[in-house]
């Protein structure tokens, strides 16, 4: 899943693709790397960011969903909270919503996902995006985060979404110290039996620079490192900024046996 972020004040990308040509210039980067879905967003969900408005985030994202689902033939999801932003965007072309709040921040939202037929990308984050780092506690952060998710499956389930439309993500970053996500993402295997696709979203985040002592460090290396990981205890989808890297990251995890213990056979050396 390739990241595009169409705003200003993102962690990572802030401003790069607010531009709506520069997005969808970058969409079809992300495409043409190897993108398997392209996740749009057009609000900042950083710890300490600034809500924008529905109005506001519909302005920045609609014009580049609409440019690049003519333009690819990829599945692009939204990366939104509010019910209105996602039926617009479904409306312009999106096929997946990928809600921080795991469908609870708007009640509308499971309505729209049951109705629509879409699929759906669930979250889970202690507090909101603006309280969410404010000393995050949990009895054991793997129980408690894989007992939610569990919990709004099984809501989605009975509102009539398929399992098959439903994806789980624990939330990296969201509502975790940095030793939080090293646990999670070394147990991110134990989020399998819940019977979803699991998604992971770990690319260029605070963390990483902890781990590696040095919070300006380029941190395209390290990312790519834990995907591999998450590959090898079968995650099925890693979001990630850097496409093209992390493509031929897992290309080469598979040729080597990484996911059938069997290596590539060439034709020639």
């Amino acid at each position: 899943m390739g990241i595009l972020n169409v705003t200003p004040d993102s962690f990572s990308d802030g401003n790069r693709f607010f531009d709506a040509q520069a997005a969808i210039d970058q969409a079809l980067r992300l495409v043409e790397a190897g993108a398997d879905i392209l996740d749009i967003g057009g609000e900042s969900t950083r710890p300490y960011s600034t809500p924008v408005t529905a109005d506001e985030e519909l302005r920045r994202v609609v014009p580049v969903i609409e440019a690049i689902s003519e333009q690819v033939a990829i599945p692009i999801s939204i990366d939104t909270s509010k019910e209105i932003v996602a039926r617009e965007a479904i409306a312009a072309g999106v096929e997946i919503i990928n809600d921080i709040t795991g469908l609870e921040g708007d009640a509308r939202m499971i309505q729209l996902a049951a109705e629509s037929g879409v699929g759906v990308c669930v979250m889970h984050m202690q507090g909101t995006p603006q309280t969410m780092q404010d000393a995050p506690t949990y009895r054991d952060v793997v129980a408690d985060i894989h007992r939610y998710l569990a919990a709004r499956r099984d809501s989605l389930l009975a509102a009539g979404i398929a399992d098959d439309r439903i994806c789980l993500d624990p939330g990296i970053g969201f509502g975790k110290t940095h030793q939080h996500n090293l646990t999670l993402l070394t147990n991110c295997h134990r989020f399998l039996d819940l019977g979803c696709p699991l998604l992971v979203g770990h690319s260029r985040k605070g963390f990483i620079g902890k781990l590696l002592g040095d919070k300006e460090a380029d941190r395209t290396a390290a990312t790519l490192g834990i995907s591999v990981a998450l590959a090898l205890q079968g995650v099925q989808i890693i979001r990630v900024h850097d496409v093209a890297e992390t493509t031929q990251a897992l290309q080469l995890f598979a040729a080597v046996g990484g996911i059938d213990g069997e290596p590539f056979q060439l034709d020639s050396i």
